[in-house]
Protein backbone atom coordinates (compact mmCIF):
# COMPACT_ATOMS: atom_id res chain seq x y z
CA UNK A 1 0.00 0.00 0.00
CA UNK A 2 1.32 3.42 -0.97
CA UNK A 3 2.19 5.89 1.76
CA UNK A 4 -0.22 8.85 2.09
CA UNK A 5 0.98 12.08 0.53
CA UNK A 6 2.45 14.41 3.19
CA UNK A 7 0.60 17.71 2.84
CA UNK A 8 0.82 21.17 4.39
CA UNK A 9 -1.95 23.76 4.14
CA UNK A 10 -1.05 27.44 3.73
CA UNK A 11 -4.02 29.63 4.60
CA UNK A 12 -6.40 28.38 7.26
CA UNK A 13 -9.34 30.73 6.93
CA UNK A 14 -12.83 29.40 6.11
CA UNK A 15 -11.88 27.39 3.00
CA UNK A 16 -8.48 26.44 4.38
CA UNK A 17 -10.11 24.80 7.40
CA UNK A 18 -12.37 22.84 5.03
CA UNK A 19 -9.21 21.54 3.35
CA UNK A 20 -7.80 20.60 6.76
CA UNK A 21 -10.94 18.61 7.53
CA UNK A 22 -10.93 16.93 4.10
CA UNK A 23 -7.28 15.93 4.39
CA UNK A 24 -8.29 14.22 7.64
CA UNK A 25 -10.99 12.31 5.74
CA UNK A 26 -8.68 11.23 2.93
CA UNK A 27 -6.89 7.87 2.97
CA UNK A 28 -4.35 9.18 0.47
CA UNK A 29 -3.24 12.35 2.28
CA UNK A 30 -1.85 13.10 5.71
CA UNK A 31 -1.48 16.53 7.28
CA UNK A 32 2.07 17.43 8.31
CA UNK A 33 1.72 21.17 8.80
CA UNK A 34 -0.37 24.31 8.47
CA UNK A 35 0.24 28.03 8.64
CA UNK A 36 -1.65 31.31 8.42
CA UNK A 37 -0.33 34.81 9.16
CA UNK A 38 -3.45 35.44 11.27
CA UNK A 39 -3.13 34.30 14.87
CA UNK A 40 -6.89 33.70 15.10
CA UNK A 41 -6.78 31.50 12.00
CA UNK A 42 -3.83 29.56 13.37
CA UNK A 43 -5.65 28.90 16.66
CA UNK A 44 -8.81 27.75 14.87
CA UNK A 45 -6.74 25.42 12.68
CA UNK A 46 -4.95 24.00 15.73
CA UNK A 47 -8.26 23.10 17.35
CA UNK A 48 -9.56 21.50 14.17
CA UNK A 49 -6.43 19.54 13.27
CA UNK A 50 -5.05 18.79 16.73
CA UNK A 51 -1.69 19.94 15.38
CA UNK A 52 0.30 22.97 16.43
CA UNK A 53 0.48 25.67 13.79
CA UNK A 54 3.80 26.56 12.23
CA UNK A 55 5.09 30.07 12.76
CA UNK A 56 6.25 30.58 9.17
CA UNK A 57 5.83 29.21 5.66
CA UNK A 58 9.33 27.76 5.81
CA UNK A 59 8.60 25.88 9.02
CA UNK A 60 5.25 24.65 7.74
CA UNK A 61 6.64 23.04 4.59
CA UNK A 62 9.69 21.31 6.11
CA UNK A 63 8.09 17.85 6.30
CA UNK A 64 5.76 18.24 3.32
CA UNK A 65 6.12 16.82 -0.15
CA UNK A 66 3.07 18.77 -1.34
CA UNK A 67 1.39 22.01 -0.28
CA UNK A 68 -2.18 23.24 -0.60
CA UNK A 69 -2.43 27.02 -1.08
CA UNK A 70 -5.69 28.47 0.25
CA UNK A 71 -4.40 32.01 0.79
CA UNK A 72 -5.96 35.14 -0.77
CA UNK A 73 -5.56 35.22 -4.55
CA UNK A 74 -3.01 38.05 -4.38
CA UNK A 75 -0.63 35.73 -2.51
CA UNK A 76 -0.97 32.70 -4.82
CA UNK A 77 1.82 33.53 -7.24
CA UNK A 78 4.54 34.34 -4.70
CA UNK A 79 3.70 31.30 -2.59
CA UNK A 80 3.49 28.90 -5.54
CA UNK A 81 6.80 30.16 -6.94
CA UNK A 82 8.48 29.79 -3.55
CA UNK A 83 7.14 26.25 -3.16
CA UNK A 84 8.11 25.07 -6.64
CA UNK A 85 11.64 26.42 -6.13
CA UNK A 86 11.70 24.53 -2.82
CA UNK A 87 10.84 21.28 -4.65
CA UNK A 88 7.24 20.94 -3.45
CA UNK A 89 4.25 19.78 -5.46
CA UNK A 90 1.51 22.42 -5.31
CA UNK A 91 -2.28 22.53 -5.19
CA UNK A 92 -3.61 26.07 -5.71
CA UNK A 93 -7.17 27.14 -5.03
CA UNK A 94 -8.86 29.03 -7.85
CA UNK A 95 -8.33 31.54 -9.34
CA UNK A 96 -4.83 30.24 -9.91
CA UNK A 97 -3.17 33.69 -9.77
CA UNK A 98 -4.11 37.35 -9.95
CA UNK A 99 -2.82 37.84 -13.49
CA UNK A 100 -2.41 35.73 -16.60
CA UNK A 101 1.27 36.71 -16.77
CA UNK A 102 1.83 35.23 -13.31
CA UNK A 103 0.09 31.99 -14.32
CA UNK A 104 2.21 31.76 -17.46
CA UNK A 105 5.37 32.20 -15.38
CA UNK A 106 4.24 29.36 -13.11
CA UNK A 107 3.69 27.15 -16.17
CA UNK A 108 7.31 27.73 -17.23
CA UNK A 109 8.55 27.02 -13.71
CA UNK A 110 6.45 23.88 -13.42
CA UNK A 111 7.79 22.61 -16.74
CA UNK A 112 11.36 23.25 -15.56
CA UNK A 113 10.93 21.57 -12.16
CA UNK A 114 8.71 18.70 -13.41
CA UNK A 115 6.66 19.05 -10.21
CA UNK A 116 2.90 18.52 -10.12
CA UNK A 117 0.59 21.54 -9.94
CA UNK A 118 -3.19 21.13 -9.66
CA UNK A 119 -5.75 23.94 -9.46
CA UNK A 120 -8.88 23.77 -7.32
CA UNK A 121 -11.69 24.01 -9.85
CA UNK A 122 -13.76 21.81 -7.59
CA UNK A 123 -16.89 21.68 -9.78
CA UNK A 124 -15.03 19.18 -11.98
CA UNK A 125 -15.58 16.82 -9.01
CA UNK A 126 -19.22 17.72 -8.36
CA UNK A 127 -21.46 14.61 -8.44
CA UNK A 128 -23.75 16.33 -10.98
CA UNK A 129 -20.87 16.62 -13.45
CA UNK A 130 -19.35 13.25 -12.58
CA UNK A 131 -22.68 11.48 -13.15
CA UNK A 132 -22.53 12.45 -16.84
CA UNK A 133 -19.25 10.67 -17.54
CA UNK A 134 -19.59 8.95 -20.91
CA UNK A 135 -22.52 11.14 -21.96
CA UNK A 136 -21.85 12.82 -25.31
CA UNK A 137 -21.78 16.59 -24.90
CA UNK A 138 -21.84 18.61 -28.11
CA UNK A 139 -23.83 21.69 -27.07
CA UNK A 140 -24.96 24.36 -29.51
CA UNK A 141 -26.29 26.65 -26.78
CA UNK A 142 -25.48 26.77 -23.06
CA UNK A 143 -27.25 28.64 -20.27
CA UNK A 144 -25.42 29.15 -16.95
CA UNK A 145 -26.56 30.69 -13.66
CA UNK A 146 -24.34 30.93 -10.58
CA UNK A 147 -26.04 33.05 -7.92
CA UNK A 148 -25.17 33.45 -4.25
CA UNK A 149 -25.65 35.72 -1.26
CA UNK A 150 -23.16 38.44 -0.38
CA UNK A 151 -20.11 37.62 1.69
CA UNK A 152 -16.92 39.60 2.24
CA UNK A 153 -14.98 36.44 1.35
CA UNK A 154 -13.80 36.67 -2.23
CA UNK A 155 -14.46 40.38 -2.69
CA UNK A 156 -10.77 41.00 -3.34
CA UNK A 157 -11.64 39.96 -6.92
CA UNK A 158 -14.67 40.53 -9.15
CA UNK A 159 -17.59 38.11 -9.31
CA UNK A 160 -16.16 36.92 -12.63
CA UNK A 161 -12.96 35.73 -10.96
CA UNK A 162 -14.74 34.66 -7.76
CA UNK A 163 -17.73 32.71 -9.10
CA UNK A 164 -18.05 32.74 -12.90
CA UNK A 165 -14.56 31.29 -13.35
CA UNK A 166 -15.88 27.91 -12.13
CA UNK A 167 -18.24 27.79 -15.10
CA UNK A 168 -15.67 29.17 -17.54
CA UNK A 169 -13.40 26.23 -16.66
CA UNK A 170 -16.26 23.77 -17.11
CA UNK A 171 -17.34 25.25 -20.45
CA UNK A 172 -13.82 25.27 -21.88
CA UNK A 173 -13.52 21.65 -20.75
CA UNK A 174 -16.91 20.62 -22.22
CA UNK A 175 -16.82 22.56 -25.51
CA UNK A 176 -13.11 22.09 -26.12
CA UNK A 177 -12.92 25.14 -28.38
CA UNK A 178 -11.48 28.66 -28.00
CA UNK A 179 -13.78 31.63 -27.46
CA UNK A 180 -13.89 33.93 -30.49
CA UNK A 181 -16.36 36.59 -29.35
CA UNK A 182 -17.36 38.11 -25.99
CA UNK A 183 -20.19 40.46 -25.03
CA UNK A 184 -20.22 41.24 -21.30
CA UNK A 185 -21.59 43.72 -18.80
CA UNK A 186 -21.84 43.98 -15.04
CA UNK A 187 -22.54 46.14 -12.01
CA UNK A 188 -20.63 46.96 -8.82
CA UNK A 189 -23.00 47.26 -5.85
CA UNK A 190 -21.57 46.00 -2.54
CA UNK A 191 -17.86 46.07 -3.33
CA UNK A 192 -15.42 47.99 -5.50
CA UNK A 193 -15.46 45.10 -7.96
CA UNK A 194 -18.29 43.88 -10.24
CA UNK A 195 -20.78 41.96 -8.08
CA UNK A 196 -23.13 40.97 -10.91
CA UNK A 197 -21.92 39.95 -14.35
CA UNK A 198 -23.34 38.58 -17.57
CA UNK A 199 -21.32 37.29 -20.49
CA UNK A 200 -22.35 35.93 -23.86
CA UNK A 201 -19.59 33.85 -25.41
CA UNK A 202 -19.25 32.47 -28.93
CA UNK A 203 -16.92 29.52 -29.42
CA UNK A 204 -14.96 28.69 -32.57
CA UNK A 205 -17.37 25.86 -33.44
CA UNK A 206 -20.41 28.18 -33.26
CA UNK A 207 -21.59 27.16 -29.79
CA UNK A 208 -22.99 30.10 -27.81
CA UNK A 209 -23.01 30.33 -24.00
CA UNK A 210 -24.86 32.82 -21.83
CA UNK A 211 -23.49 33.10 -18.29
CA UNK A 212 -24.84 35.05 -15.32
CA UNK A 213 -23.01 35.31 -12.00
CA UNK A 214 -24.13 37.24 -8.92
CA UNK A 215 -22.95 37.39 -5.32
CA UNK A 216 -25.83 39.54 -4.06
CA UNK A 217 -28.75 37.27 -4.88
CA UNK A 218 -31.52 36.35 -2.44
CA UNK A 219 -31.67 32.93 -4.07
CA UNK A 220 -28.81 30.49 -4.50
CA UNK A 221 -28.46 28.79 -7.85
CA UNK A 222 -25.67 26.90 -9.60
CA UNK A 223 -26.98 25.42 -12.82
CA UNK A 224 -25.69 24.68 -16.30
CA UNK A 225 -28.09 23.73 -19.11
CA UNK A 226 -26.79 22.31 -22.37
CA UNK A 227 -28.90 22.33 -25.53
CA UNK A 228 -27.78 20.19 -28.45
CA UNK A 229 -29.39 18.71 -31.56
CA UNK A 230 -30.33 15.44 -29.90
CA UNK A 231 -30.44 16.24 -26.19
CA UNK A 232 -31.06 18.64 -23.33
CA UNK A 233 -28.75 18.16 -20.35
CA UNK A 234 -29.17 19.94 -17.03
CA UNK A 235 -26.66 19.99 -14.16
CA UNK A 236 -27.61 21.34 -10.73
CA UNK A 237 -24.39 21.80 -8.77
CA UNK A 238 -26.20 22.73 -5.55
CA UNK A 239 -28.50 19.70 -5.60
CA UNK A 240 -25.62 17.61 -7.01
CA UNK A 241 -27.74 15.92 -9.65
CA UNK A 242 -28.20 15.95 -13.40
CA UNK A 243 -31.04 15.30 -15.84
CA UNK A 244 -30.84 14.12 -19.44
CA UNK A 245 -33.58 14.38 -22.08
CA UNK A 246 -32.45 12.65 -25.26
CA UNK A 247 -34.19 12.29 -28.63
CA UNK A 248 -33.94 8.77 -30.04
CA UNK A 249 -35.36 6.94 -33.06
CA UNK A 250 -36.43 3.92 -31.03
CA UNK A 251 -38.41 3.39 -27.85
CA UNK A 252 -36.40 2.76 -24.71
CA UNK A 253 -35.75 -0.89 -23.77
CA UNK A 254 -37.96 -2.52 -21.16
CA UNK A 255 -35.30 -2.25 -18.45
CA UNK A 256 -34.85 1.50 -19.02
CA UNK A 257 -35.06 3.43 -15.73
CA UNK A 258 -36.67 6.72 -16.66
CA UNK A 259 -39.37 8.14 -18.90
CA UNK A 260 -39.97 7.13 -22.51
CA UNK A 261 -42.29 9.50 -24.37
CA UNK A 262 -43.18 9.21 -28.10
CA UNK A 263 -43.24 12.51 -29.98
CA UNK A 264 -44.16 13.53 -33.53
CA UNK A 265 -41.42 15.42 -35.37
CA UNK A 266 -40.81 16.64 -38.93
CA UNK A 267 -38.94 13.36 -39.43
CA UNK A 268 -41.79 11.23 -38.10
CA UNK A 269 -42.30 9.67 -34.70
CA UNK A 270 -39.33 9.68 -32.36
CA UNK A 271 -38.90 9.08 -28.65
CA UNK A 272 -37.74 11.25 -25.77
CA UNK A 273 -35.78 9.27 -23.19
CA UNK A 274 -35.52 11.15 -19.89
CA UNK A 275 -33.52 10.04 -16.87
CA UNK A 276 -31.45 11.17 -13.93
CA UNK A 277 -27.97 9.59 -13.95
CA UNK A 278 -27.03 8.22 -10.55
CA UNK A 279 -24.64 10.70 -8.91
CA UNK A 280 -21.64 9.20 -7.12
CA UNK A 281 -21.61 9.69 -3.35
CA UNK A 282 -18.38 11.62 -2.98
CA UNK A 283 -16.95 14.56 -1.08
CA UNK A 284 -15.74 16.76 -3.95
CA UNK A 285 -12.82 18.32 -2.07
CA UNK A 286 -11.64 14.97 -0.69
CA UNK A 287 -11.86 13.60 -4.23
CA UNK A 288 -9.80 16.40 -5.76
CA UNK A 289 -7.18 16.07 -3.00
CA UNK A 290 -7.07 12.31 -3.62
CA UNK A 291 -6.61 13.00 -7.34
CA UNK A 292 -3.75 15.36 -6.49
CA UNK A 293 -2.06 12.71 -4.34
CA UNK A 294 -2.56 10.10 -7.05
CA UNK A 295 -0.96 12.25 -9.75
CA UNK A 296 2.08 12.67 -7.48
CA UNK A 297 2.37 8.99 -6.58
CA UNK A 298 1.78 7.69 -10.13
CA UNK A 299 3.49 10.54 -12.00
CA UNK A 300 0.31 11.42 -13.88
CA UNK A 301 -1.10 14.67 -15.20
CA UNK A 302 -3.41 16.42 -12.70
CA UNK A 303 -7.11 16.47 -13.65
CA UNK A 304 -7.08 20.30 -13.61
CA UNK A 305 -3.75 21.45 -14.97
CA UNK A 306 -2.06 24.84 -14.73
CA UNK A 307 -2.66 25.21 -18.46
CA UNK A 308 -6.42 24.60 -18.11
CA UNK A 309 -6.67 26.95 -15.13
CA UNK A 310 -4.72 29.62 -17.02
CA UNK A 311 -7.09 29.33 -19.99
CA UNK A 312 -10.05 29.90 -17.64
CA UNK A 313 -8.23 32.81 -15.98
CA UNK A 314 -7.38 34.38 -19.35
CA UNK A 315 -11.04 34.17 -20.42
CA UNK A 316 -12.20 35.56 -17.05
CA UNK A 317 -9.91 38.56 -17.46
CA UNK A 318 -11.14 39.20 -21.01
CA UNK A 319 -14.70 39.26 -19.66
CA UNK A 320 -13.79 41.34 -16.62
CA UNK A 321 -11.82 43.88 -18.67
CA UNK A 322 -14.81 44.40 -20.94
CA UNK A 323 -17.07 44.94 -17.92
CA UNK A 324 -14.78 47.32 -16.03
CA UNK A 325 -14.25 49.41 -19.17
CA UNK A 326 -17.99 50.19 -19.03
CA UNK A 327 -18.22 51.02 -15.30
Amino acid sequence: MEQPCRITVLGTGHLGRIHLKCIGLSKNCTLVGHYDPSEDARRAAEQLSNQAAAQSVEEAIEEAEAVVIVAPTLAHFDLAKQLLLAGKHVFIEKPVTSTVEQAEELIKLQEETKLKVQVGHVERFNPAFLSLEGQAMQPQFIEVHRLGGFSMRGTDVSVVLDLMIHDLDLLLHIVGQPVTEIHANGVSIMSSQPDIANARLTFANGCVANLTASRISMKQMRKIRLFQSDAYISMDFLEKRAEVFKLEDQAAPDDFVGINMPIETAKGQRHIHAWQPAPPEVNSIVMELDAFAKCIRKDQQPPVTLQAATAALRLAHRINDQITAQL
